[in-house]
């Protein structure tokens, strides 16, 4: 099976501050990816040039074998790639099924003529549209808030519904920003269970995040980020067990719980 991503020999520089140096790895559909290491490791740069936020420096990027690397956002979304934001990007004055919604209309067909003169394939259309939003939003668990406004959510609904709004792209690869940011214990809980579901009906994701727990409980590859550079990749087990990770990236709090539930 062809790799869904590949990253080769990716770099991006800011001045003379190397935010990502030759960084390279792939990986194939149906795997949840996990990226960390500690702040300023350069995460963030990566992930936003895997998004089209930000364009390489050099190297390329390949989603299933097409190069993405020159590609504005929304035809890197078009493709099949979506994503969430750490900073949570939802429209606050709009309910919670419009913003799903937004999503799906990425992939509409009608016009805006259409559209404004309500004609019978605008109003089809639309009605499939808040069919499927509807759908994102009970996969989700948000059916008991899907008329309130966005607003008026907390956080952990938030992240929810952006997470919503993703997957209204019909995403192949999924990307999620610190998606437990912020998130108790329970929220973080039913958010892995909610990105195993994804995985389950055939979605890649790669997740940057914070939360080890997370990352070691819901990811089959794990790549770790030193000053830009790749250090270390290997399975949940294999990054666990590697010294210079556990030193120099999961600190001592961690170590010591690796210690003692190991």
């Amino acid at each position: 099976m062809n790799p869904i991503l590949e990253v080769n020999g990716l770099s991006k520089s800011f001045g003379g501050v190397i935010a990502n140096h030759n960084v390279s790895f792939s990986f194939k559909e149906g795997m949840i990816v996990g990226l960390i290491g500690p702040n300023g490791a350069g995460k963030s740069t990566l992930f936003n040039m895997l998004s089209a936020v930000l364009a390489p420096t050099s190297g390329e990027i390949k989603f299933k074998g097409q190069r993405i690397d020159r590609l504005p956002a929304y035809k890197v979304c078009e493709l099949g790639i979506s994503r969430t934001f750490q900073n949570i990007q939802v429209f606050k004055n709009m309910t919670v099924i419009e913003n799903v919604m937004v999503g799906h209309h990425s992939k509409t067909k009608s016009g805006m003529l259409a559209a404004a003169l309500r004609l019978p394939s605008a109003l089809k259309e639309e009605k499939i549209i808040l069919d499927a939003a509807m759908e994102k939003i009970k996969f989700v668990g948000l059916e008991n808030v899907y008329d309130q406004n966005a607003g008026s959510l907390p956080l952990g609904k938030l992240r929810l519904l952006e997470l919503a709004r993703a997957l209204a792209t019909e995403p192949e690869l999924l990307l999620l920003d610190e998606i437990a940011a912020g998130l108790n214990h329970q929220e973080t809980r039913e958010m892995s269970m909610i990105i195993k579901r994804i995985r389950d009906k055939g979605i890649s994701i790669f997740v940057v995040e914070h939360d080890m727990d997370l990352v070691m409980s819901i990811c089959d590859k794990i790549i770790v980020l030193d000053q830009g550079k790749k250090i270390a990749e290997g399975t949940p087990e294999e990054i666990q067990n590697d010294e210079k990770v556990i030193a120099a990236y999961l600190g001592e709090e961690v170590v010591e719980n690796i210690e003692v539930t190991g």
